[in-house]
């Protein structure tokens, strides 16, 4: 579905329909949106706008790098939002938008509703003078918005290891290492996303294309600069999940081994025991102690020896 914002010098026009998707009249701009594209949709703003076969080809695909390409009159780039699935539990889902950015003109193309999009439809589509400062700035509202979205996704990551960390050194337990198994995969599918997107952004200000002006080139710039701290951010996280793997495992070794010492000095207890139940319990005549006078203070003895090993451990350090 086409939905388009039409800014003009006596205000603005919000419409519907692919009637809308036309190139701006003399003294307008417009941001045209689409979604989900269709093969007829993108062949119509081929034909409407002169858009590059492989611009169009890239929109039909899906799941591209974060790119910028130049085409001419017209400025191509992909870039996309991210957000946790199905609770976090397979990880980070990204959506994909596509732009198309010429003097007068943004289009944007996504085939899944994008929130950071939809906050500066919303914001466009109520104030006049949003346009005012051209449709790069427009399209910089836009990846100003869905760079921000990491942030908090971030913050999240961070506050579900320090819970785990500490769970960890209380008491270990295997659903732990699931745990941070998903914030690892959580970590890996951001860092896949905006390590390209980092890239996209310095060849565009590097660039210094004629359809970004130096306003919006500034902002721009503070969009890179929040793209190298949330992937600095990420890499410190990733350390840090590494040290509660690290602490993980330690924790599960070290409670195996006191299991395995207390098992052991279990068996050394009753080792005693054996002996002494097996031995006098042999079926012969004329054994040591044989005799009915004796009995409990063999049975003594049986209560008498663990006990006294049992102490002789706890005193010594070893339970």
């Amino acid at each position: 579905m086409f939905r388009t914002i039409r800014f003009k010098s006596a205000g603005l026009e919000v419409l519907e329909g692919p009637d809308s998707a036309v190139p701006p009249r003399e003294g307008e701009m417009c941001w045209i949106d689409l979604q989900p594209p269709d093969d007829n949709d993108l062949k119509l703003l081929q034909q409407r706008f002169g858009f590059h076969p492989l611009a169009i080809e890239d929109c039909a695909a899906e799941m591209h790098r974060a790119k910028v390409d130049e085409y001419g009159n017209h400025l191509f780039l992909v870039t996309h939002s991210m957000r946790v699935t199905e609770h976090g539990r397979h990880g980070i889902a990204t959506s994909e938008l596509d732009v198309f950015l010429g003097d007068r003109y943004l289009i944007t193309i996504h085939r899944e509703p994008i929130p950071g999009l939809d906050i500066v439809w919303k914001r466009a589509s109520g104030d006049a003078t949003c346009g005012a400062n051209g449709m790069d700035f427009v399209c910089y509202l836009i990846v100003d918005e869905l760079v921000d979205e990491v942030f908090p996704l971030i913050d999240q990551v961070s506050d579900q290891l320090e819970e785990v960390e500490g769970a960890i050194l209380k008491r270990v337990d295997r659903s732990q290492l699931q745990q941070l198994m998903r914030l690892k995969r959580w970590l890996i599918s951001m860092r896949r996303v905006l390590s390209p997107e980092r890239d996209m952004l310095a060849i565009l200000l590097r660039r210094g294309d004629p359809r970004i002006s130096e306003k919006t080139a500034l902002y721009l710039r503070d969009v890179y600069d929040h793209v190298v701290r949330a992937y600095e951010q990420i890499d410190v996280e990733r350390d840090l999940l590494g040290n509660a793997m690290d602490a993980y495992l330690s924790m599960m070794a070290n409670t195996s081994t006191i299991i395995m010492k207390q098992l052991t000095l279990l068996a050394s207890i009753f080792l005693p025991l054996t002996f002494m139940t097996g031995f006098f319990g042999q079926n012969f005549s004329a054994l040591p102690f044989d005799s009915k006078s004796l009995f409990y203070t063999e049975l003594g003895a049986c209560i008498a020896l663990p006990a006294v090993m049992f102490f002789w451990f706890r005193r010594s350090g070893w339970l």
